[in-house]
């Protein structure tokens, strides 16, 4: 049921690729509040995806750009500012590991994947934030929003150096976000409880690890609608003086030390 939380809101989306992406689904519930957007994401992960079907129900423009040229998001926020003039929201909902990918261990991770993934996951954050900032697109009390994992404070064998740069990511959002608040916008990151995603489904052991957060969490895991409200949320009026925080999204887990269900399983 729509409540029209974002109506009049302008925004950029990345990372939308399919139906389970995150980014399709907060785009989904961006259009129901009433915004509009654009979607956004890197030409390979477009003619992979299916991003076409998503503008067309949403009525949205897609560009492609490659989140890590400076010169894919100057001419990706210069249609911003063409269509909409300074915009409320982004969404930055990227991440990359060819050391994951390809199965290296952190042990032996190769050093160029881990730069290539690096620069993929966080410092495209970084290069984001950048041209927004330089070409002052934000409307006062806009909302900037990075998806993360907890695996930035706790250790998660087989996230391999995705916890590194999810790290990274989050350091980002404090920095850049002291400067943003001089301009009266949010910067935030919110960590996801483990989701069913294209990305997340190549990580070694992803199943079990789902059930055992799932067992970990009070409220059970937050699915990637739960998420997509969550965006929302942040995005509205309603949070404006929230910012520079790791927003832990996660059904509780973050906070159990154990759990009954847990310990059944092991007395």
């Amino acid at each position: 049921m729509s409540n029209g939380l974002l109506k009049g809101k302008k925004g950029i989306i990345f990372g939308a690729l399919n139906n389970q992406s995150i980014a399709w689904k907060v785009a989904e519930r961006c259009h129901e509040e009433g915004a509009e957007f654009i979607l956004s994401n890197a030409p390979i992960a477009m003619r992979m995806g299916e991003m076409d079907a998503l503008a067309k129900s949403t009525g949205s423009d897609v560009m492609g750009a490659d989140a890590t040229s400076l010169e894919d998001l100057e001419k990706l926020f210069d249609a911003a500012i063409a269509k909409f003039g300074k915009i409320d929201f982004i969404l930055h909902s990227i991440g990359m590991s060819v050391n994951v990918r390809k199965g290296k261990h952190y042990t032996d991770i190769n050093y160029d994947w881990l730069q290539k993934g690096w620069d993929v996951s966080a410092v495209s954050f970084h290069k984001v934030m950048r041209i927004a900032y330089e070409k002052d697109c934000m409307n006062e009390w806009g909302s900037i929003l990075a998806l993360t994992y907890i695996a930035a404070q706790r250790t998660f064998p087989d996230y391999n150096d995705m916890a590194d740069n999810k790290s990274y990511l989050e350091s980002i959002a404090r920095s850049f976000g002291y400067y943003f608040g001089e301009k009266k916008v949010r910067v935030n990151t919110i960590s996801q409880s483990p989701t069913v995603t294209t990305a997340g489904s190549g990580v070694k052991g992803f199943g079990g690890f789902m059930g055992y957060a799932e067992a970990m969490s009070p409220l059970g895991n937050a699915d990637a609608n739960d998420c997509a409200n969550y965006c929302v949320a942040m995005f509205s009026d309603l949070t404006k003086k929230v910012t520079m925080q790791n927003l832990f999204h996660d059904g509780g887990f973050s906070s159990s030390g154990v759990t009954h269900k847990v310990i059944e399983k092991f007395d």
